[in-house]
């Protein structure tokens, strides 16, 4: 049994890791509600824009707009696909990295031929673990220059991420564009979720569950519907990359807030347990120190 310095030592050392769980706990508790907060705030704008988009695409059958070009020409083994993964910039989150890589490497093992897939990816724990695994293999390129965050997600980064793909692919860099990150399905559930992001099609905005849309009367628009398309469609773009990044932000807390509610119970329960051990040997100490005086004074007195 170990001494009683021992295990009042490891008993403070516990305790001080209690105290950095449950300020964890709190800090990723904050910052899930003002991230829900800001989605809240942006929610009804993203969302009466896809309303217009979807409404012009009703009155437009056609459309030449670049950005729904699906590039048929282009046989699937030669189609350059770019993949923009979210994960996290630190761990201590549970399984949260774990099931978005794993996702991620499932998908790319999917992919007729590996030398035309590019990650572009935001965190610090996917770009260094991709990174590392991928410098000796043949496969997926990871963008070096993709250096961004996934903490206090802002529309202006997600600005910047969409102007960055949209050129891509107006240039012919990339053929097609997918969105990975973590969806809540609840508090408790998490599940990685892929969206096509370029190019767009009508089902896109399509409402009914085949996603088809209803045919208006065509209307005429000024200059042209692609004009008015080529306004919208990189704000509608830069609209589902900010609600990727902070559901996939609020997951994140939300998976670190189980993950130090458990951590810091588990300290509790260990605490309990090494308070018994304490009085234990405590009790011990003191009998044998009894045992000890009672055998001196028997002595003394022979």
């Amino acid at each position: 049994m170990a001494n009683i310095r021992e295990i009042r030592e490891r008993t403070e050392s516990i305790k001080q890791i209690l105290k950095i769980t449950n300020a964890m706990y709190l800090i990723s508790s904050s910052k899930l509600k003002k991230a829900r907060k800001s989605l809240d705030a942006t929610a009804p704008y993203f969302e009466k824009l896809q309303t217009t988009i979807e409404s012009i695409l009703e009155h437009t059958p056609h459309t030449r707009q670049f950005y729904f070009d699906r590039r048929k020409g282009i046989s699937d083994d030669k189609r350059k696909k770019g993949y923009i993964v979210i994960t996290a910039d630190k761990g201590l989150c549970g399984s949260y990295n774990h099931n978005i890589l794993r996702y991620t490497e499932n998908k790319l093992a999917e992919s007729a031929d590996l030398d035309n897939c590019y990650l572009f990816i935001m965190g610090h724990v996917g770009r260094m673990y991709f990174q590392n695994r991928m410098k000796n293999k043949k496969t997926a390129y990871v963008d070096g220059e993709f250096l961004y965050t996934t903490q206090n997600p802002t529309l202006y980064r997600a600005r910047e991420i969409a102007e960055l793909v949209l050129k891509k692919f107006q240039d012919r860099e990339l053929d097609e564009v997918y969105l990975i990150y973590t969806e809540m399905i609840n508090q408790n559930r998490f599940e990685p979720k892929t969206v096509q992001l370029l190019p767009f099609s009508r089902r896109h905005f399509g409402k009914s569950a085949d996603g088809t849309m209803k045919k208006l009367p065509k209307a005429s628009f000024v200059p042209s519907p692609e004009e008015v398309m080529a306004y919208l469609i990189p704000n509608y773009a830069k609209g589902i990359i900010y609600g990727a990044m902070v559901e996939a932000f609020c997951c994140e807390q939300q998976a670190r807030m189980t993950a130090m509610d458990s951590a810091t119970n588990s300290a509790k329960d260990m605490i309990k347990d090494l308070s018994l051990m304490y009085n234990r040997a405590r009790q011990a100490s003191i009998t044998q120190e009894i045992t000890e005086i009672v055998s001196g004074a028997d002595s003394i007195q022979e």
